[in-house]
């Protein structure tokens, strides 16, 4: 394998615009000798300062084929009705006289770009310069190599809980503590499971009181118990494959016949949600005493969830098990306080969540979602929406594309 194919690529907020289609202003520019390159910045950025363009690079260099560069420069501002004959400053004029420089109009970008991806393509009209917006988040502007391995293993670990039971292929979402690199809440998609005449476990209930390091059992026909998934298969059965991803395909349950077994189907389980729903549950075990008057919270032991006892965000679990020889209900008790929701939490998802989870992820205070594949018609956070880019919402978070090639599976359409 190779590593220089793992990327971990941010997703703006907004989509990167063409410069075609950014607002423009219209400056001279000219070709001049690379010698003189100095003496007529200076003496521009005296006459004719660039001050409403200060984003823009005031040269742009040109590499020929013979190796030699050709550098153009900005000379001053030029409206839409002017010519370039009898509009320029003076001081501008002289500069062209005693350069012998043949000034010509071109258009350069208005404002500064919002994103890299933006910068890049405005670079293709005429240089400027990018500065990254200052954010809280960790990883907008890159991973440390040590991070960058936490979140490739992380992910792994993601695909793999995709592929458990019989090679079914589902959406699998994983919920991680950043802090302390431990998995919260692991869960698959549960819109249609599958029950057997010996089993009774979906209606059991598992005591978190009685189980330190909670695990459910996993049912390895949580989804399309006929479908299978052929690494070496056709287009067609890959395509049949992968129609039991809920966020892919959100209405794929109800255009089912289920005849050989009994199936429950709930068109709102998602990975996500089901992720989301196995860390509130791990929530009222370590803070019984927060808004809840049961001792204990039962928990479906068929699901696909799985919830880890690791350390919460600034909580020290130590301290919650010491407490929980006390009264729930105790001051003491109470000073530890309770994290709110998934503040401050990662998610690991295979594909793109559609608009029910990422929304879903927004009120539970979500700081990052790593997704491994793209979700081409029902995506919300980078294929068809930017849910993180909308400025209404009152909670924004980070979104990455986790590129490694020997995880990718072949989802195109």
């Amino acid at each position: 394998m190779n590593k220089q194919l793992q990327q971990i690529i941010h997703i703006p907020p907004n989509p990167p615009v063409s410069p075609t289609h950014q607002p423009t202003e219209k400056v001279y520019a000219a070709l001049i000798e690379p010698k003189h390159a100095n003496t007529i910045i200076r003496r521009l950025n005296q006459i004719a300062p660039l001050q409403n363009l200060q984003h823009l690079k005031r040269i742009q260099k040109k590499q020929l084929q013979g190796g030699k560069p050709e550098l153009y420069v900005v000379l001053c501002l030029a409206s839409e009705n002017e010519t370039k004959s009898n509009r320029m400053p003076p001081d501008v004029e002289d500069i062209v006289n005693s350069y012998h420089l043949t000034p010509f109009i071109t258009e350069v970008n208005k404002y500064a770009a919002l994103s890299k991806e933006e910068w890049e393509e405005q670079c293709k009209l005429w240089p400027t310069s990018y500065h990254p917006p200052t954010y809280n988040i960790p990883g907008i502007t890159g991973f440390s190599e040590e991070d960058s391995k936490a979140v490739f293993n992380f992910m792994k670990s993601t695909v793999e809980l995709a592929k458990s039971g019989d090679h079914l292929i589902v959406n699998a979402a994983m919920i991680v503590d950043p802090l302390v690199g431990q998995i919260i809440a692991s869960a698959c998609d549960e819109v249609c499971s599958w029950h057997t005449g010996t089993s009774k476990a979906k209606t059991e209930t598992c005591d978190f009181k009685q189980l330190e390091g909670f695990t459910s059992h996993v049912d390895a026909n949580i989804t399309a118990k006929d479908i299978t998934f052929l690494s070496n298969g056709s287009a067609n059965n890959l395509q049949q494959c992968y129609k039991a991803v809920s966020c892919l395909n959100p209405w794929w349950f109800a255009q089912q016949s289920f005849h050989s077994s009994p199936c429950y189907c709930h068109p709102l389980r998602h990975a996500s949600i089901v992720a989301i729903e196995a860390s509130a549950a791990r929530d009222r075990h370590l803070f019984p005493g927060f808004g809840h008057n049961e001792k204990s919270y039962g928990v479906d032991c068929n699901s696909s969830s799985s919830v880890s006892l690791a350390k919460r965000q600034r909580v020290d679990l130590e301290n919650v098990k010491n407490s929980g020889e006390q009264d729930a209900n105790t001051e003491g008790s109470n000073s530890l306080g309770r994290p709110y929701l998934c503040t401050g939490y990662d998610i690991y998802l295979i594909w793109e969540p559609c608009a029910m989870c990422a929304m879903a992820l927004v009120h539970q205070r979500i700081r990052r979602i790593f997704y491994a594949l793209p979700n081409p018609e029902t995506g919300a956070l980078g294929s068809v929406h930017r849910l993180q880019g909308e400025k209404s919402l009152n909670h924004h978070y980070a979104v990455f594309r986790v590129v490694m090639p020997e995880l990718e599976f072949p989802v195109e359409r």
